[in-house]
């Protein structure tokens, strides 16, 4: 594994047509979100890979930074039209900081479980809440763990298969750990790749954010303010800092 932990430069060359990356019905609604919880201020993203979300927040006006671990997935957004204006920070961004305050910080897209200790997850919070300015909000979204699917004393879950891509999770109930197993199809030849996971449950994200002085303001099951219910297989939760707090 290189310094760009398991997002190199082969994940990040093919990475934003294996995510859907140019749908308007997936991307518009998680901007409309954040822009919306935003209100004037800055944003910051954890994650921000090849500038999924940051781009169109910032073509709708909105100041936007970034933190990557990954120099791969920064050189892919800064090779965008509009890429290379946004600022970023190459780190870890569970403990990583870039300068000022901020209205939001984002983290989405199953990527709170890129961190694979309880520890680095609880720093995560931490560092979200000390960038952000009293009242701002710290957005989630990652799915629910899909224990519920899966047969007493089994441990592998199928989550997609499609002609050209196979997915498959492999759950360890003791650690709370999952390796995410994928097998494209390209040109003719399968590829592999596997990612350690952390899964986390809603409750105990709500019990990170209090450690960090966080408090629950909305949890939903999408992006457009669908219930969060019992079948919800993903939520988006936002946590708020208080305005007595700094």
């Amino acid at each position: 594994m290189s310094n760009d932990g398991y997002f190199g430069e082969a994940i990040a060359e093919t990475y934003d047509n294996d995510v859907d990356s140019f749908n308007p019905d997936v991307i518009e609604p998680v901007v409309d979100c954040l822009k919306e919880l935003a209100g004037n201020g800055r944003i910051l993203e954890f994650g921000i890979g090849t500038g999924r979300i940051a781009i169109p927040l910032a073509k709708r006006g909105v100041e936007v930074h970034g933190i990557d671990l990954s120099g791969a997935m920064l050189s892919k957004l800064a090779e965008k039209a509009d890429g290379d204006r946004i600022p970023v920070t190459q780190g870890d961004f569970a403990t990583t900081t870039c300068e000022g305050s901020f209205s939001l910080v984002y983290l989405i897209f199953n990527t709170i479980m890129n961190l694979t200790t309880q520890d680095a997850q609880v720093q995560c919070f931490q560092n979200a809440a000390a960038h952000l300015e009293p009242g701002g909000s710290f957005v989630i979204e990652v799915i629910v763990p899909t224990l519920q699917r899966i047969p007493f004393g089994e441990t592998k879950h199928v989550f997609e298969f499609e002609d050209d891509h196979w997915g498959v999770d492999h759950y360890d109930v003791v650690s709370q750990t999952l390796e995410s197993h994928h097998m494209m199809v390209r040109d003719s030849k399968i590829e592999l790749s596997c990612i350690p996971c952390r899964y986390v449950w809603p409750s105990e994200l709500d019990l990170m954010a209090r450690i960090a002085n966080l408090e629950l303001k909305g949890r939903w099951g999408g992006w457009k303010n669908e219930p969060f219910t019992n079948t919800s297989r993903s939520h988006v939760s936002v946590w708020e800092k208080s305005c007595d707090r700094n």
